[in-house]
């Protein structure tokens, strides 16, 4: 069970939204490129943050970012925009956006390491969803440690060090779980396929 599961009540009411730009000719192609660029932008600010509390951006914009991810999948199935290039697109985007956003907390927290290595992790995890998409047609989005799953858990831990900065110290910790979560993630979603092959 993931974050993931609450995706179609998210949907629906993202859903108004999407239907007004996708009358301004809104495509989506340019909500995953402007969903991806943002969070480029911003995973350069915070490498460059002169305080912590600039860690304060992060969750909302984690939020919006799920909400850009929503539309521009609404727009591509429900407009008929689906694309070979949005494919790539999509994928390529969510891994760039990842590794942006994430990367910087190596900057606030002690083994950068760790933080290098989850991210590692979390680029792996998708690329084995992918992977069961082109083995079975059908890719995964098993958990415990999906996208919407790691957004959560890494905006409330960028809440968390903004204010209390002191805490810095249990991120390591934090950052152990969740690489055990993503290589435990990784095997589900590669059993995804090995299960269809035995069946």
């Amino acid at each position: 069970m993931t974050l993931y599961g609450l995706k179609p009540a998210f949907q629906n009411l993202l859903r108004p939204l999407m239907l007004r730009l996708n009358a301004k000719g809104v495509t989506a192609n340019q909500v995953t490129l402007l969903a991806m660029l943002l969070s480029v932008a911003l995973g350069i600010a915070l490498s460059f943050a002169s305080h912590v509390l600039w860690l304060l951006l992060l969750p909302f914009f984690l939020f919006l970012r799920m909400a850009l991810n929503a539309i521009d999948g609404m727009l591509a199935r429900e407009c008929n925009q689906q694309s070979q290039l949005g494919a790539i697109l999509n994928e390529v985007g969510d891994v760039v956006s990842d590794a942006a956003l994430y990367l910087p907390f190596a900057l606030f927290l002690p083994m950068p390491w760790l933080t290098v290595s989850v991210v590692f992790l979390a680029v792996l995890s998708e690329f084995c969803g992918v992977l069961t998409q082109v083995l079975i047609g059908q890719r995964s989005y098993a958990g415990p440690m999906g996208k919407s799953d790691r957004a959560f858990v890494f905006g409330a831990g960028a809440l968390v060090l903004a204010i209390f900065p002191e805490w810095s110290v249990w991120g390591s910790h934090v950052m152990m779980v969740l690489a055990l979560l993503l290589i435990w993630t990784c095997i589900n979603r590669c059993r995804a396929a090995l299960v269809s092959e035995v069946k």
